[in-house]
């Protein structure tokens, strides 16, 4: 056997024993049904619960082992053990695997092999991203009745993880039969597979719709659950009604869970309540990682709480952990929150040391803190140190520089900088170009704007809000009345509402 990590939402990970790739499957082994202690004694550890359900149970494998120590009489060719239709299920698992013509290898194959191997195969073919057999296999095991709940559990926690939440549903609603339809392991990818694409609403929806027809969640739904409430509107309120769900149904909170609950702390700027929950968790037993660290110290953050960031560290240190790059980097968010310039630059450096800022996210913090309280030199100067040290630079500093010079009326430097990145550049999101047109926009470069246009419409980057904005204040100014109009019309469309002045 091997260990292989199994990760969450939130980026903590279990060790979590599975098959080696080779490994043969004996017989079938699906779980339809669940069951839940009520205390803390009945209670899985926060390892073994995610592991049991994050994924189906796996499936029994036959390994083949030779023996060869003659003291024992064991030298024995394992080859002579097995039967010729062990073997040829074997053989028809690596055929199907390797072939280029799937089709063709089922025809042959199809036959011999069972609900089991085909499982086998079909995880194979998820594990190596290969979408299109993994889709082309799935139809054959339906059309074909080889299809177990561990199929579908593992075809729609693939289809999520190939970013198709309608497929995943559109497989789900397909399932007839009852208790298969109410298998944990089943529920739990399809939410899952919502809530990795950014579909909370319609995760929660399906969750009640779910419960009604009988399915007994989980303490890996609710944590599923829970990791969707850190990019919603009003997470915390909702990441509490699960909490307070979870503990009426019997199931306690896990150091996963927490993790999780902390980190939606933090994205909706609860202090306060992730100190609270980071307490309980330690006197329930569970010993703090570097991501409940973390995940606490990026809730100090918010409020630029640089004294509780620098015990925080303090304490993690007295406990035996190291501060890796996200922890260290967290700690720059708190103190350029705090406006704590100098410990910034000191901090950068640090990390610099540690070979933690090879990437523009560290550079930016700082830039984007000095360049909004108005220390536009000081931005630039960490701006050009970062190009200096071969720190390749992204469009997020581009827009925190192109950003901060228009805001202080630096309107031709500004566009140089844009142009600078045109020119360089060809990687483009909603932000860079909202900084590119707002440079061109107040440079009064007409030309250069509806070329930034069509680049967007080109790379289907769809505009936001200020992308609007932008436009229409500059077509106002050049008193180009009817394409502000049709600009206010488009932005109707797409479900915004301009600012009234």
């Amino acid at each position: 056997m091997e260990l292989s990590p199994i990760s969450t939402c939130t980026g903590f990970h279990h060790i979590h024993p599975r098959p080696t790739p080779l490994s043969f499957p004996l017989t079938p082994r699906v779980s339809t049904t669940t069951t839940s202690g009520s205390g803390r004694g009945s209670q899985r550890s926060s390892a073994a619960a995610a592991a049991a359900a994050s994924t189906p149970t796996p499936t029994p494998t036959l390994v083949d082992i030779s023996c060869n120590d003659p003291q024992n009489g064991c030298a024995v060719d394992a080859q002579r053990r097995h039967s010729k239709p062990y073997l040829a299920r074997k053989n028809a698992i690596l055929q199907v695997q390797q072939s280029p013509h799937l089709d063709s290898a089922l025809q042959r194959f199809g036959g011999v092999l069972k609900v089991q191997d085909l499982n086998v195969i079909l995880r194979n073919f998820g594990q190596q991203s290969r979408w299109q057999d993994l889709s082309q296999l799935f139809d054959w095991m339906q059309q074909h009745s080889k299809i177990s709940a561990s199929s579908y559990s593992s075809y729609i926690k693939f289809t999520g993880t190939s970013l198709n939440p309608a497929k995943a549903l559109e497989i789900y609603n397909s399932i007839s039969d009852e208790s298969t339809k109410n298998n944990v392991f089943i529920c739990n990818s399809v939410l899952r597979c919502l809530v990795r694409n950014g579909k909370f609403d319609s995760s929660m929806k399906l969750f009640r719709k779910m419960k009604h027809n009988g399915l007994i969640p989980d303490a890996i739904t609710y944590s599923t659950l829970l990791a969707g409430c850190m990019k919603v509107k009003d997470g915390y309120s909702k990441a509490l009604d699960l909490v307070q769900e979870l503990n009426y149904n019997g199931l306690q909170m896990d150091s996963v869970m927490y993790g999780t609950l902390l980190a939606v702390c933090a994205s909706n700027n609860r202090c306060e309540e992730a100190q609270s929950y980071f307490n309980q968790m330690k006197d329930e037993g569970h010993s703090p990682n570097i991501y409940h660290y973390s995940s606490l110290l990026n809730a100090y953050a918010s409020g630029g709480n640089y004294k509780k960031a620098e015990e925080l560290v303090q304490d993690m240190k007295s406990s035996g952990l190291v501060p890796n790059k996200v922890m260290l980097t967290t700690q720059l968010k708190v103190y350029v929150r705090g406006r704590l310039f100098e410990k910034s630059r000191d901090l950068l450096v640090e990390l610099d040391t540690l070979g933690f800022a090879k990437d523009e996210m560290p550079y930016c913090l700082l830039m984007d803190g000095l360049a909004k309280t108005g220390c536009i030199d000081e931005a630039r100067s960490v701006f050009n140190e970062m190009k200096e040290k071969c720190v390749k630079p992204g469009g997020y500093s581009y827009s925190i520089m192109i950003s901060s010079f228009c805001r202080g009326g630096l309107f031709e430097e500004a566009k140089e900088l844009a142009e600078e990145f045109e020119a360089k550049y060809d990687k483009y999101d909603v932000a860079i170009s909202n900084a590119i047109l707002c440079a061109y926009c107040r440079a009064g470069e007409m030309e250069s704007v509806m070329r930034t246009m069509r680049k967007m419409d080109e790379l289907a980057i769809s505009p936001d809000y200020n992308t609007f904005h932008i436009l229409i204040k500059y077509f106002c100014k050049e008193k180009l009345y009817m394409l502000a109009y049709q600009t206010m019309e488009d932005m109707h469309r797409k479900g915004h509402q301009p600012a009234e002045k």
